[in-house]
Formats: structure tokens, C-alpha cells, sequence
């Protein structure tokens, strides 16, 4: 699937990947990445070296029904949207301890085409893993099927950035937030970086820009499992 993925996505899309000199050889590894589009997920796959891992949601909600039997046959560790999944962690530090690749979009979902603040997730798994980080930006996959219809290639392009990390908590349950916060916002950073300036959302320079994100940054699924 992996090597039908890297065909489809070039024969689509005219794609171009920088920083390629940043990848690690092995893991493991948490990869981060801003997720604009559903087929973030495949463009990731198409680009990485190694065989990866997903953390995904449980409900597709952003999929049309046309592709969602791809990430199930593919296989990813499932997530219920705005409640605890304990599951999906002890599956994600399994990953890690075996020296894995680990995707997660931190944003928690794809509802919104600028950067939005992580969900608490991906900063807990970093800090109780010790694993390092590699930041993604995606960019031009929303243009996909648009180009497509118009019988053109997109321009899709994928920037990796330097790892980092690890992260580490010196406190424990509820206080223990602040600093999983900070980690969560600084991960952000990272990838805020890779995407061009009008796409950094709430980690944008521009005030006016930060405030045209505000209602995007909503998360939207808060309910969906309650």
C-alpha cells in the first residue's frame, strides 16, 4: 500500500519534499504534522521512508464515505474524539517501545484549513514515552480534488523539520497541565514553521490572522462520543 500510495500521490500531484536531511534512520518516533485534509494521511504515507503507524479518530468524521475503508485497511490505532482512550495509549507506547514510527495530527481533526491549538494527546504520549518529535507541514493537499476537476496537478508540497525533544514532566495529575500545555504549544511551533505564513492560524506573527483563527480553533467534536 505504501509503494501504490507513493505512485498514486506523484501520478495526482506534482510534490515536492524538503529537509529529507532531517530524517532519522530508525525510531522511535513521533511524527506531527498539521491536518488541513483527509488525505493528509496518504501523502505522509506516500513521503516517509518507513513503514509508519496512525493514531486516528474513531469516527471518520472528515472522510468521505468513498475512502474510509482505506485507512481501515491500512490499520490505525482509533481514538474516541473528546474522551480518554486508554487503549490507543497503551497501543502508541507499545509502538515506541518497539522502536516505531508514531503519526499524530495533534489538531485532533481536519475541520479547518489554518493551524489550531494541539489537543492535549500528543503532549502526554511524548512525555510519557521520552520519545523524540519530527514536525511536518503539509501543504497544497486541500488542492487536490479541486485540481483534479479542473484536470490539473496540485502542487503538494511536504516540509520535515529538525527533531526534537524529548519532553518531560516533573509534576503529576492535575498539575502536571500547565506544562503539558506549553509542551503541546511548543510542538505547534514547530510545525507552525514549516507552512507558510497565511496557513500558521493561531501560532501566526500577524495579530490580524492569529484573530481571523479564533473560531476555526474551536475543536467541534467535543460531544461526539458523550
Amino acid at each position: 500500500m505504501q509503494r501504490l500510495g507513493r505512485v498514486a500521490l506523484r501520478a495526482l500531484a506534482d510534490v515536492r519534499v524538503i529537509g529529507q536531511e532531517n530524517l532519522p534512520e530508525s525510531g522511535p518516533l513521533l511524527v506531527v504534522s498539521n491536518h488541513f485534509h483527509t488525505v493528509d494521511t496518504a501523502a505522509i504515507v506516500a513521503t516517509m521512508p518507513w513503514p509508519v503507524e496512525f493514531l486516528g479518530g474513531f469516527q471518520l468524521v472528515d472522510a468521505p464515505d468513498s475512502i474510509t475503508w482505506i485507512p481501515k485497511l491500512w490499520g490505525y490505532y482509533p481514538v474516541r474524539r473528546g474522551a480518554v482512550s486508554r487503549t490507543a495509549f497503551h497501543a502508541a507506547r507499545a509502538v515506541m517501545e518497539q522502536d516505531g514510527i508514531l503519526v499524530i495530527f495533534p489538531e485532533g481533526g481536519s475541520w479547518a484549513s489554518v493551524l489550531r491549538p494541539p489537543r492535549p494527546g500528543t503532549a502526554y504520549l511524548a512525555a510519557q514515552t521520552g520519545a523524540r518529535l519530527l514536525p511536518l507541514g503539509l501543504d497544497g493537499v486541500v488542492d487536490l480534488f479541486p485540481a483534479l476537476r479542473e484536470r490539473r496537478r496540485a502542487k503538494v508540497t511536504v516540509r520535515i523539520g529538525e527533531p526534537f525533544g524529548p519532553f518531560a514532566v516533573t509534576k503529576r495529575g492535575r498539575a502536571a497541565r500547565p506544562q503539558l500545555e506549553e509542551m503541546g504549544h511548543t510542538l505547534m511551533e514547530h510545525i507552525a514553521a514549516l507552512l507558510p505564513p497565511e496557513q500558521r492560524g493561531v501560532y501566526s506573527d500577524d495579530p490580524a490572522l492569529r484573530e481571523a483563527a479564533v473560531e476555526a480553533a474551536i475543536y467541534p467534536y467535543a460531544e461526539l462520543n458523550r
